[in-house]
């Protein structure tokens, strides 16, 4: 079932460094929000704090909300790991356990979880890579070792290990950076697809895809050197590329600097 979610006065740190400072900004149930902006400016910092990713480096904290449906996924006494299985993460490389079967690769989470009938492991199998629209290139091969697959597919397989624990929101980071043009097109494709049942955060250097997939933009960017990252604005796409509000925003998209 997807879920909003509002960024409420998000700071984060790295020990004593300021990574991100003062975001604020709310995601529609069902939608896809790219996140662009420079290297180094905190976006995936930002999208990694959304499922408490951040976390698992030393150090590391946030404060502000935020909120799921209005829940704290800060809150006392939520379990990181449970926030991690409502919401799910694929990452810039394909990192699909190489020598696991394309099966149980999906079905790893459930089987963490403590799911052991084959038959309903099965079904989560086929309907997850059927949602990663990877079923009919797999389908007679999934006892074969998911490091087998082409990077596209590899990726796509991810997609499909994360579904396949219902998440609420799908979190991407650059999902594309490491595949070719036409695996590209093929999780883009996807994404629109998966946004008919899961809200989306999605970061990614590449303008034209943010152009093409989101629904809406946000765009990020630093003061200066050893300066915290911060979100310059955030609009409906369209009007993001054809008519930001800030010249910064304006600099960056038309390639005058970053």
């Amino acid at each position: 079932m997807a879920k909003r979610l509002d960024i409420k006065d998000l700071n984060i740190y790295y020990g004593a460094f300021h990574a991100v400072k003062d975001v604020s900004l709310e995601v529609s149930p069902r939608s896809i929000t790219a996140f662009i902006g420079p290297s180094g400016c905190g976006k995936s910092t930002v999208l990694r704090t959304l499922n408490r990713m951040h976390e698992v480096t030393p150090g590391a904290y946030a404060q502000g909300k935020v909120l799921l449906d209005g829940e704290d996924i800060y809150a006392k006494g939520i379990d990181p790991v449970s926030v991690r299985s409502t919401i799910g993460m694929v990452f810039q490389r394909p990192n699909p356990f190489p020598t696991m079967s394309i099966r149980d690769n999906v079905v790893a989470g459930l089987k963490l979880q403590g799911m052991r009938n084959k038959a309903q492991l099965d079904d989560v199998a086929e309907r997850s890579l059927k949602g990663a629209n990877l079923w009919e290139e797999v389908k007679d091969r999934l006892d074969k070792p998911g490091g087998g697959l082409s990077g596209g597919q590899q990726q796509r397989l991810c997609i499909a290990r994360a579904i396949a624990v219902s998440p609420d929101v799908l979190l991407m980071d650059e999902p594309c950076s490491a595949l070719d043009p036409i695996s590209t097109l093929a999780i883009e494709d996807l994404m629109g697809e998966l946004k008919k049942e899961y809200t989306i955060v999605i970061v990614t250097h590449n303008m034209q895809q943010a152009a093409r997939v989101s629904d809406q933009t946000a765009f990020f960017n630093l003061e200066g050197v050893g300066q915290p990252g911060q979100l310059v604005e955030i609009n409906d796409t369209e009007t993001m590329f054809s008519n930001p509000l800030k010249q910064e925003t304006e600099d960056y998209i038309s390639g005058r600097f970053g």
